[in-house]
């Protein structure tokens, strides 16, 4: 049975999904459900399962980017598009649920927010949280992307946005595309300047998170700030 229609109607994937709940579903049932359609020589549960398999399994897959997904055959523009969306709720869903109160009470909490988003990065992006008075997140942005260095990165990009919403203190955080979260003496140059500039506008920086693969660093446990 090469078509989905010509499955038994129990047993195809919206089917059995409505029937039995999303749970019951393999990885690439529920993609397939999700894409809708195959090709005219592949059915959708088999395209999903290529495409699954051409990227190592849903990790891979949920990192990938439009021209990745238009590589495998049966994926243009559409598909491509409904899998970047998923993606991309995704990792909305596992940092920040829009709407809700998130409080950092632990530098886990900071890494935790933005493991997922930083964690496979190919290049170096600073991200500052903005936190209100009981510590609880009112927004987070990209304040540079490129190596950390001292002389590119300008704690007027870094504060700008907290002065702008009221921020009573930030959290600042990037990635190491190594993998390796051990702190440079770049690192620990750009955190002290931007320490001291919180001081004289008034909002504490708090943390600064280094984040690897999977892992990450606090410069305030370290005693590096």
């Amino acid at each position: 049975m090469d078509k989905i229609k010509d499955m038994p109607q129990m047993e195809r994937p919206q089917e059995r999904l409505l029937r039995y709940g999303p749970e019951s579903l393999s990885n690439s049932e529920l993609l397939a459900v999700i894409l809708r359609t195959g090709t005219k020589k592949t059915n959708v549960i088999k395209l999903s399962s290529n495409i699954i398999d051409s990227f190592g399994g849903l990790n891979g897959l949920l990192e990938s980017s439009k021209e990745e997904l238009m590589k495998i055959n049966g994926i243009k523009e559409a598909k491509a598009a409904q899998i970047l969306s998923v993606a991309e709720l995704s990792k909305r869903f596992l940092t920040f649920r829009s709407g809700d109160d998130y409080k950092i009470l632990s530098p886990a909490d900071a890494a935790n927010l933005l493991m997922v988003e930083l964690r496979s990065l190919k290049q170096e992006v600073l991200k500052v949280i903005l936190l209100n008075t009981k510590n609880a997140v009112i927004g987070t942005y990209n304040a540079s992307v490129g190596s950390l260095n001292s002389s590119i990165v300008h704690p007027r990009e870094v504060y700008k946005e907290a002065i702008r919403k009221s921020a009573a203190s930030i959290i600042i955080a990037h990635n190491h595309p190594s993998g390796d979260p051990t702190p440079s003496s770049q690192d620990i140059a750009v955190t002290n300047r931007i320490k001291e500039v919180g001081k004289i506008v008034g909002i504490e920086l708090l943390d600064h998170i280094i984040i690897g693969d999977g892992n990450f660093i606090s410069l305030k446990e370290k005693k590096l700030l």
